[in-house]
């Protein structure tokens, strides 16, 4: 195998973005795929995602409707156009899956994420820590002597710059849901 012949300073490039500069972007897309509820169908919508080597940023699952026994499983993924058009396609074509839908296409959503973070601190930090989370209308669901936890509601963009407040002060642990979303509008 011949070697590299890149002399030093050749290049203002890294060597680890050797990514093809004519390459589709990368783009973050919310699925929302309606399923049957039954065993076994999470497994086979996550394999499809394993098998293939795409990631999953974010993935929630709940029951949506107890008589018609349909769950829906939101889904945060980072792909190009075409290979999200690929997870598309192929959640489709799984059996218990009724429904597709890209939320990040298919007009304006909301998103929300929820989010729980145990803070540490005594004195200003403290002070300091409950004055953030009353500006990010965080609720303070739990609180002793040494700490709190705080539940904050938003974005995903809201509840990471909570933490990024929230570390200096003492963060200490913190949960996160995943994202949900709905299309707005009528349909």
């Amino acid at each position: 195998m011949a070697s590299l012949k890149i002399q030093k300073g050749a290049s203002k490039h890294s060597a680890y973005d050797l990514r093809d500069p004519h390459a589709e972007a990368m783009e973050r897309h919310t699925l929302a795929v309606i399923v049957d509820n039954e065993a076994g169908v999470l497994a086979r919508v996550i394999g499809l995602f394993s098998g293939r080597g795409y990631n999953i940023e974010s993935l929630t699952v709940a029951e949506v409707d107890h008589q018609g026994h349909t769950s829906r499983i939101t889904i945060v993924t980072v792909g190009t156009p075409s290979v999200i058009e690929q997870i598309k396609a192929q959640l489709g074509r799984i059996v218990p899956v009724h429904e597709v839908h890209d939320l990040t296409v298919e007009g304006p959503a909301v998103e929300r994420e929820l989010a729980l973070f145990k803070v540490a601190g005594r004195g200003d930090k403290r002070v300091e820590a409950l004055r953030l989370a009353d500006i990010f209308r965080a609720h303070a669901v739990d609180s002793t002597l040494d700490s709190f936890i705080f539940e904050v509601t938003g974005t995903p963009e809201k509840i990471d710059a909570f933490a990024d407040l929230m570390r200096p002060l003492g963060l200490q642990e913190m949960a996160r849901t995943g994202v949900v979303a709905l299309s707005r509008g009528s349909e």
